[in-house]
């Protein structure tokens, strides 16, 4: 069993960024998307257009000063590697716990169809009626080095992920 990591996350924080759960470099060094072939910071720096740095505290100081939030849908699973295909017995975070704690948290993107599919088996159906509906939910491009059927190049990544910057303009606007 692999456990997941603790979210990075403020009460000031507007938009949730969830992946599966961590890579094995992720899990080694307790960092975030470590795994230096993940695109996941390239696009983030892509789509703000702003350099964020390879230090994990500057990676963090970024994703406060946007008001990005990142967690995963897992608490734990059984896998074997790290991915996301072997994934067996997975057990969701706390979602409903979480979103009462952090109720700035109105955007909710998923880093691939994998944290998707998860969510709404594993997490969507214990929340309440009223917690799905004040959130948004993004389905976006997995930035997961590895290569598949569905991997897009790098640019069409970044452009879709520009969706968090209309997010992050519509929960500025929202809350002024």
């Amino acid at each position: 069993m692999k456990y997941g990591l603790n979210p990075v996350v403020t009460g000031a924080s507007r938009i949730l960024i969830l992946g599966t759960l961590p890579g094995d470099e992720s899990l080694r060094i307790q960092e975030y998307y470590a795994n230096p072939r993940n695109q996941f910071w390239s696009i983030l720096s892509a789509v703000f257009d702003e350099s964020i740095g390879p230090s994990y505290s500057k990676r963090v100081a970024f994703l406060r000063s946007r008001k990005l939030a990142l967690w995963d849908v897992l608490s734990g699973a059984d896998r074997n590697g790290s991915l996301d295909a072997k994934i067996k017995n997975g057990r969701a975070n706390d979602f409903s716990t979480f979103f009462s704690r952090y109720p700035n948290l109105l955007t909710v993107v998923f880093n691939g169809g994998r944290a998707e599919k998860l969510f709404r088996r594993l997490v969507r159906n214990k929340l309440a009626p009223q917690m799905l509906e004040a959130r948004q939910f993004i389905g976006l491009p997995s930035t997961s080095p590895t290569p598949g059927k569905n991997v897009l190049p790098f640019r069409v990544k970044a452009e879709r992920w520009k969706a968090i910057r209309i997010a992050e303009h519509t929960a500025q606007t929202d809350r002024t």
